[in-house]
């Protein structure tokens, strides 16, 4: 290399005009050689070339292709295909940044360190290369170039927005034909430009955009390698792509590369986001506008020195490393993978008997994996074609001609013929090899007029697919104001020239993907234009609709009829919740305003409504004191509240505070304070929708179906759903707490200390067999101990006598019945009565051969009170206080009960009848009006007073004073 050969490094971003600057040079030269990171663009330098020069001077060396003229002075090459040891006085690199690519930056970093031109070299690319380049090319010369016109973001533009002249940027080919398709429905149609395209393809697709038959363009990053097209915006639809091993983030200088084709020589260019994508971090944003990005640090490099003794010594200088701290080994490409495959195969380790076959070995596995099968398939095909080469010194013309023959047909659809196309580059590749082919000239002509005619199947095919003729047509009637009939009729079924394309829900226009789909955007415009008096006309009924035709859903969505026209979204209050209208844009603001003024009017109505005792606690001015701030804690619960929750304030209120309270349906029970009227359905489902909303939860829990007793205690629902749903968790279910409330008056009545069974009631009430209301027990605190005994028999005389006991009083009524979910045939009350009918009809059929009776089993539950530990519990189980005691009871085994006045054994186990608060019997004052039970003597019916206890001396007699029920049995023998 001569001393005085110049070297020079011209960085800039794109549309800096350095590709043009390198064929300038190159053509003031006599010989020149160009090496370019695309076979599309090599061949558009070519073509810029040639207009020049002239044909007969101009080479063009590509994997796939090979034009080399007698007398060529300028050689256009992708930069894997540059001749080696080719000489000229001019040599340039573009994209030079490509060095730390992947997976072929080892070759650019060859070229880098190696290639030189006699008399000048250049090297073109991005500033980040700017300390590589110094460090490893110390005579290298720079020179800077600014834009030519500023590149500004836009932000996110969905596809139905995007401007003329823009390229939708994707990064796999499903993802473009994805983008193409939806472009086609709604702009008209697109151009389609993929690295993988054939040179004819890509230059067709161009030509369809260049020449304005679409305004829009869809793409790979391939149209960032200088690619010169006009585009006014790059959208990208994507950021991150598949580099051959894994998914990746684009780097910065790779999107800078990309967004910089918007905006050609002096015109400015915009770049943003569309589809999936994520918006661009404002610093991301700074860094492209002014195209300052980090330095590259590491360059690809693998050993050009390369040992061929041996495969084993070939892969190993091809593994070897490097001590430059610029450079780093490069991963095991496609060529390495194949080497270390075709090594391992019997049928080629039998062949190779010296460095010649070595190196043959090495120049078949660098053919690369156009067809991308897999590496099992490469490698078998890489087999077949190193022994052709090997045996025979070229590969039979019978055999490639078979292999071609198969792939020469037009027919099929854009899959079918993208593939044969990648097929045939792998022929078209061993065709331009010098000596693989008997023929040479003729393989090169035969592959190249199958790619051609392949390449224009795929184009027609893909003009078909993403090019929609009738829509440009009507487009251009549109924009030079032509008149579209439209009708929408009485069911709200929109046509188009006489054609179904849509229907209007509510406020929203939905177009028919079926009906029209080639005219989608077209038609959809003409559609809206017979849409807006429909909108005025509709949301003037609307609006004066009655409340009984609308309604909200259980996920917060708002109906008029079956048509969504809203969603509540979260208001300052959690009564007062906001409506959002679904209105399309092209209705205008006065329609969109209408409906949701008439939203709001019906869920403000619908909330006092269901909620009309909750709205008139929160407005009660009478309310003052403690009453008034228990008040608020139940508006803010939405009505319903665990006791243990608010258990200090409920001991702070006194009678009076309690009235006042009472009088608007609070309900103080044992588990949870409550208004009764709150329970129902409809304000249960409105509540959940409402909390949901005040929580911000994505997906909204709906309510348990109406009239269930007890429902599933599921883990994993949010915190506060059972108790918002009005059921308590306890056990591995969830009993209605009013249903609850009437329970604990039963248990209320039983010894705890000395132990209970369950009764008949208590299994009715909670309508489950007696095994699930152990486990209801457990949860509320209570043990359980499981055993069997003989069952007695009922006395024949005993049941014939008329029963002096009054019937039980029928609980109050409640939103909805109460079903039991157990089977009746499993029901303990069932199984209880069929038993006694059979006990009754029995004789002495049971009794043995001795004349004894066979004794009938029964299994049954002694339950005592067993508080667990204090500590971590789930909603709305139990935790005793420090002492083991229920929650609420204090250390002397005394509470405050309901009336404010201290009761023994109180806490979480009230005394029976605390007025007021239930509608059930057992929530009425036991004999009410008698001495002794808390009125005054003949003051019948008079539940309104507090409980006048009477002070006892204590008996001496020895009691515990940490058991609550010991300590209410010891009270009961004093009276």
């Amino acid at each position: 290399m001569p001393l005085e050969s110049r070297i020079s490094a011209v960085l800039g971003p794109t549309n800096t005009g350095k590709t043009h600057l390198a064929i300038e040079r190159m053509l003031g030269h006599r010989t020149g050689i160009i090496g370019l990171p695309l076979r599309l663009l090599a061949r558009e330098v070519y073509d810029r070339i040639v207009a020049k020069r002239g044909p007969s001077v101009v080479a063009l060396v590509t994997g796939e292709e090979r034009i080399v003229p007698e007398r060529t002075q300028y050689w256009v090459c992708t930069t894997e295909a540059m001749p080696e040891g080719l000489t000229a006085d001019f040599l340039a690199l573009d994209e030079i940044q490509l060095c730390a690519d992947p997976e072929r930056g080892h070759i650019f970093t060859d070229r880098l360190m190696r290639a030189r031109g006699l008399v000048e070299t250049m090297f073109l690319g991005s500033h980040t290369m700017r300390p590589a380049i110094a460090d490893l090319v110390p005579k290298a010369q720079f020179s800077s170039r600014e834009r030519f016109s500023t590149l500004s973001y836009t932000g996110s533009k969905k596809i139905s927005r995007m401007p003329a002249r823009s390229a939708v940027v994707g990064f796999s080919v499903d993802n473009v034909y994805a983008i193409a398709e939806l472009i086609r429905r709604q702009k008209g149609g697109c151009a389609v430009v993929m690295g993988a395209l054939s040179p004819r393809t890509r230059n067709a697709q161009v030509a369809l955009y260049q020449n304005g038959d679409v305004d829009y363009l869809v793409a790979t990053d391939a149209i960032g390698m200088g690619l010169n097209l006009d585009i006014d915006h790059v959208a990208f639809s994507a950021t991150a792509k598949f580099d051959g091993r894994r998914m990746r983030d684009l780097f910065p200088h790779e999107l800078g590369q990309i967004a910089g084709r918007a905006g050609r020589h002096t015109q400015a260019g915009t770049f943003g986001v569309t589809g999936e994508a994520s918006p661009f971090r404002p610093d991301l944003v700074e860094a492209l506008e002014n195209h300052r990005f980090a330095p590259i640090k590491k360059l690809m490099w693998r050993n050009p020195t390369l040992d061929f003794g041996t495969p084993e010594r070939l892969i190993a200088s091809l593994e070897a490393g490097t001590d430059d701290p610029w450079l780093i080994r490069a991963r095991e490409n496609d060529d390495v993978l194949a080497l270390k495959s075709l090594n391992e195969a019997g049928e080629v380790r039998g062949r190779i008997q010296g460095p010649p076959d070595v190196k043959l070995l090495w120049d078949v596995c660098r053919i690369p994996d156009f067809r991308g099968i897999s590496h099992a398939e490469h490698a078998t095909l890489l087999t077949r074609i190193f022994g052709f080469l090997h045996d025979t010194g070229h590969v039979p013309d019978d055999w490639l001609a078979t292999q071609i023959k198969r792939i020469d047909r037009t027919e099929g659809d854009i899959d079918a013929l993208s593939k044969r196309l990648s097929f045939i580059r792998t022929w078209t590749y061993i065709a331009q090899r010098k000596g693989w082919v008997a023929d040479e000239s003729h393989w090169r002509e035969a592959t190249r007029a199958v790619e051609d005619r392949l390449s224009d199947a795929l184009h027609g095919a893909l003009t078909q697919r993403f090019v929609d003729r009738r829509t440009s047509v009507l487009l251009r009637r549109l924009k030079q104001k032509e008149h579209l009939v439209a009708e929408v009729n009485d069911k709200g079924e929109v046509a188009v020239e006489g054609e179904f394309v849509g229907r209007l829900e509510g406020f929203r226009f939905r177009q028919d993907g079926t009906a029209s789909p080639d005219e989608a955007k077209t038609l959809r415009q003409a559609a809206y234009e017979a849409l807006k008096p429909e909108f005025s006309l509709r949301a003037d009924r609307f609006y004066n609709a009655p409340d009984t035709e609308l309604d909200f859903t259980e996920q917060g969505g708002l109906m008029w009829g079956n048509s969504a026209v809203g969603k509540l979204v979260k208001g300052a209050d959690p009564l007062k919740p906001g409506v959002e209208p679904f209105v399309d844009d092209e209705a205008g603001a006065d329609v969109a305003e209408k409906v949701r003024r008439r939203l709001q009017h019906f869920i403000d109505r619908r909330v006092a409504t269901l909620f009309e005792p909750l709205v008139a606690l929160s407005s009660d001015e009478t309310l003052t004191g403690l009453a008034r701030g228990f008040g608020f804690r139940l508006v803010e619960n939405l009505g319903v509240i665990p006791r243990e929750s608010v258990a200090a304030e409920v001991k702070e209120l006194d009678q009076d505070a309690r009235g006042l309270l009472r009088k608007h349906g609070v309900r103080f029970g044992q588990y949870t304070i409550f208004q009764q009227a709150l329970l129902k359905p409809a304000p249960t489902r409105l509540r959940l929708v409402l909390w949901s909303l005040a929580n911000d939860l994505q997906e909204f829990p709906e309510s348990p179906p109406p009239g269930l007793v007890t429902i599933p205690n599921v883990p994993d629902v949010p915190k506060g759903y059972y108790t918002l749903s009005g059921y308590h968790p306890a056990g591995t279910r969830a009993i209605r707490i009013d249903m609850l409330e009437r329970l604990a008056d039963l248990l209320r009545a039983k010894d705890s200390r000395a132990g209970f069974e369950a009764t008949p009631d208590m299994l009715s009430i909670t309508g489950m067999t007696l095994e699930q209301f152990a486990d209801l027990m457990a949860g509320l605190g209570y043990k359980g101990e499981k055993a069997e005994r003989e069952k007695a028999r009922p006395d024949p005389l005993a049941a014939s006598a008329p029963s002096e006991t009054p019937a039980p009083e029928a609980p109050a009524a409640t939103d909805a019945p109460a079903p039991n979910p157990i089977p009746e045939e499993a029901s303990p009350i069932a199984e209880s009565v069929a038993d006694a009918g059979a006990d009754a009809g029995a004789t002495e059929a049971t009794t043995d051969g001795a004349g004894a009776a066979a004794p009938e089993m029964e299994v049954y539950y002694t339950f005592t009170w067993a508080p667990r530990p204090r500590g971590p519990r789930r909603e709305g189980g139990f935790r005793g206080n420090r002492d083991g005691q229920p929650q609420g009871q204090g250390r002397g085994g005394e509470g405050r009960g309901e009336s404010g006045e201290r009761r023994a054994g109180g806490g979480n186990r009230p005394e029976r009848g605390e007025r007021g608060d239930r509608p059930e019997r057992g929530d009425r004052p036991k004999g009410g009006g008698k001495p002794g039970k808390g009125g005054k003597p003949g003051a019948k019916g008079d539940h309104n007073k507090p409980r006048q206890f009477e002070a006892r001396p204590p008996r001496e007699q020895k009691v515990d004073p940490d058991n609550p029920f010991a300590v209410l049995a010891a009270l009961r023998d004093r009276k």
